[in-house]
């Protein structure tokens, strides 16, 4: 069948399905055609690896690990389910809420948006690795003092937000500790504890007493 056009130009009815069609028959012919003439595909030179497990190394905490694990691996499933290290959680798993965030040589990064793979030669250091009960972070201090959680599964992502915050920002007002912290979400809304919190580990961190 043929439509005339508003000048009277007969004009092929092509339907979606054959659109479709005919992209896919040019994408494989162009695939062939590379194999055949030997030229590179589009993604050559990108490293592309898998889908089987590959060897990985990852420094978490200041230990290194030696590892095998499917390229599609997240950060958050390899610190989880396979070096139990549980303290970032994974709740929208969407890159939403920051309940994930770990540091990644020094900046803050969700976890569940970053493939281990691509963490391979860099630092990573998840709320464990900031202190411990007997010798806790000045931010995991503060935290406490000021009763900053409920629920929980929020806290490990804001206690790393704050540190990488007053990394960068020593010495911060109400107003920057808001919009730095922006990127984490507490359903319990604890934020009233939150932003003194981080008040009290500024002042800790730049030799100040505790309280």
């Amino acid at each position: 069948m043929s439509k005339k056009g508003k000048e009277g130009h007969g004009t092929a009815d092509v339907s979606r399905r054959d659109f479709l069609r005919g992209g896919a028959a040019g994408a494989v012919t162009t695939g062939l055609l590379q194999r055949m003439s030997g030229a590179p595909s589009a993604m050559s030179g990108h490293g592309v690896e898998g889908p089987g497990a590959l060897g990985m190394k990852l420094k978490v905490n200041g230990r290194k690990h030696r590892v095998e694990w499917e390229p599609r691996t997240t950060l958050l499933d390899a610190l989880r389910n396979h070096l139990d290290l549980t303290g970032a959680k994974k709740v929208c798993d969407r890159a939403t809420c920051g309940s994930c965030t770990v540091l990644v040589d020094g900046k803050p990064v969700y976890s569940c948006s970053t493939l281990a793979i691509e963490a391979q030669g860099k630092d990573i250091t998840t709320v464990e690795g900031l202190g411990t009960p007997d010798r806790m972070h000045p931010v995991q201090e503060a935290f406490v003092d000021n009763d900053a959680q409920q629920c929980g599964f929020c806290t490990p992502g804001f206690v790393i937000a704050c540190t990488a915050f007053l990394d960068r920002n020593p010495n911060p007002t109400l107003e920057q500790i808001n919009s730095g912290l922006g990127g984490n979400l507490c359903r319990c809304g604890t934020y009233a504890g939150i932003r003194p919190a981080v008040m009290q580990a500024a002042g800790v961190l730049k030799g100040g007493t505790n309280g």
